[in-house]
């Protein structure tokens, strides 16, 4: 490959990555041979790129002590009412929030000042948003009762 010392190191990466995962072709095979043949620099740093490879394939998780199954099932609680408090939360914003926009809306729709084109694109605003909350809504109480990975424990 031609060019300039910046080309020629990004080619080596380039060749030293896929040879790494073992995606190579004939011919990059060869000039990656040819690359290591040639520079005991490069040979020494694929070397300690290869062990870093066999020791990180050969990893396994290991499995937690007891003590901290005990300790995430304790927290379940706190989970539980975090959980319900932004529930509330909520609720609660989304009551203030309707009420707003329906005094809005009705406000609107009392003043005879206002443009019709605004009013109607008001009410289209809002009964899209409304249609898309309870489709969202309804997708996932669909979706709940049939959720696969339910039973699938951490």
């Amino acid at each position: 490959m031609s060019g300039g010392p910046a080309n020629r190191d990004e080619r080596t990466r380039h060749l030293m990555m896929a040879a790494l995962d073992d995606e190579l072709s004939g011919e990059e095979r060869q000039e990656w041979e040819a690359l290591l043949a040639g520079n005991d620099e490069l040979r020494r740093e694929w070397n300690r790129l290869n062990r870093v490879k066999e020791v990180t394939d050969t990893m396994a998780y290991r499995k937690p002590p007891e003590e901290v199954w005990e300790r995430y099932w304790g927290s379940v609680y706190n989970q539980a009412e975090r959980g319900t408090a932004w529930m509330l939360v909520s609720v609660g914003a989304l009551v203030l929030i309707g009420y707003g926009l329906w005094e809005f809306v009705h406000e609107l729709f009392a003043d005879t000042s206002a443009p019709p084109f605004i009013k109607y694109a008001v009410f289209s605003l809002m009964l899209g948003g409304a249609i898309l909350l309870f489709s969202v809504i309804r997708e996932k109480l669909f979706t709940r009762g049939r959720d696969p990975y339910k039973e699938v424990q951490r």
